[in-house]
């Protein structure tokens, strides 16, 4: 159910519908909601499953918005609409910037993601994602698997990452990453070549393992930490990787250190530590705050904006709601080569640092395409 466009109040509902909160004022909730300017929250509460939802539309300017569904155990509620909101306008510049014809949206699922009532729970999520009649679609996202999307697939075809369907995106993921990585090579070094480069992957998951398999094969010389032995184990054996700790990881001498793991990883704690000439990574949030984009410019690290450099999982999801093949989406991915390569201009051009050029470059494109057309309804 969407709500009216002027609304500016929460309206309670009965159990199993939805309640959409739009931008209005007067309360710290909407304060939060107009930070980053939302065009759209709803909340749904189905007491038969427990399932408790909320879904975070940010900016549908370019097309529906897109976004995972996260199932998670939040302190809180507000914490868990605060992760909506932050990731949800995530998707819109992810999007924007990988030239996909997609807004940006999130779903989080509040509880324990280790349960095995997983199917009414999905079931309705599913129906909390029909209500907004496809202004909206989701897909995998931590905590959720391609099982529990045939679940909500049951309630609704507003839902990517199917079985059968475009499949694990990490290859692709990986692959745009490696493309990045080689845009700021060039740019560094003058040469895009990462043969006898020393790269640090934190997380060695299927995006750093897909990662490591690219880089190996180029003649990078690997060092590699991950929370699971077993997967640092792995790589090592397989790609003659050098095994780190958590506290070695940080501090490693090496060319490029390639955050695939824990967001917040560039902090005042860590950043001091690098030693290293290129930030470039898989992992979302690399950031813990917007003035650590600032600092490490200032030690003269070039740093790949996260959501650009791994916007190839988003791309893998886009060429299923299309009928891309994969080779299409792959080919897709590794555009992000010229989007790095833009980024940089622009920083270079205005004089801010790359994180800003990244949401420079994301709301130009937004603005361009809104000037010739509404909102997605």
């Amino acid at each position: 159910m969407k709500a009216p466009a002027k609304s500016s109040g929460l309206s309670s509902h009965a159990a199993s519908t939805a309640t959409d909160v739009t931008s209005g004022s007067g309360t710290d909730l909407f304060g939060l909601l107009l930070e980053h300017g939302h065009e759209q929250i709803s909340l749904y509460h189905d007491p038969a499953s427990g399932y408790r939802g909320i879904i975070a539309i940010h900016d549908t300017r370019l097309g529906p918005a897109l976004g995972g569904t996260r199932f998670w155990k939040y302190h809180d509620d507000r914490e868990a609409l605060v992760d909506a909101l932050r990731l949800s306008r995530g998707m819109t510049y992810k999007a924007a910037v990988a030239g996909l014809n997609l807004g940006g949206g999130k779903s989080v699922i509040i509880g324990d993601n280790k349960t095995i009532r997983r199917e009414p729970i999905f079931r309705a999520h599913g129906r909390h994602v029909e209500s907004l009649g496809g202004r909206y679609i989701t897909a995998e996202d931590v905590g959720t698997s391609t099982a529990d999307m045939e679940f909500i697939r049951a309630e609704t075809e507003h839902v990517t990452g199917l079985l059968g369907k475009s499949g694990d995106p990490s290859p692709v993921t990986a692959y745009g990453v490696y493309r990045g990585m080689k845009a700021c090579a060039q740019v560094r070094y003058g040469s895009d070549s990462l043969s006898g480069k020393r790269v640090v992957v934190q997380g060695c998951g299927h995006v750093g393992y897909s990662l490591c398999k690219l880089l190996f094969e180029e003649g990078a010389t690997l060092f590699v930490a991950d929370i699971d032995p077993v997967r640092v184990k792995t790589a090592v054996q397989d790609f003659k990787a050098v095994a780190l700790t958590d506290e070695e990881v940080y501090r490693q001498a090496a060319d490029i250190f390639a955050p695939c793991a824990l967001g917040a990883v560039i902090n005042d704690t860590t950043l001091p530590q690098f030693k290293v000439d290129i930030v470039a990574g898989a992992a979302n949030n690399q950031l813990a705050e917007n003035r650590h984009g600032q600092l490490v410019e200032a030690r003269g690290i070039l740093y790949a904006p996260d959501y650009v450099i791994n916007g190839g999982g988003l791309i893998n999801v886009n060429a299923e709601l299309h009928g891309w093949s994969l080779e299409r989406a792959r080919n897709k991915a590794g555009e992000i080569y010229e989007t790095i390569l833009q980024v940089f201009d622009i920083a270079k051009t205005e004089r801010i640092p790359s994180y800003q050029a990244a949401d420079r470059l994301a709301e130009q494109r937004i603005a361009m395409v809104a000037s010739v057309r509404q909102n997605f309804v």
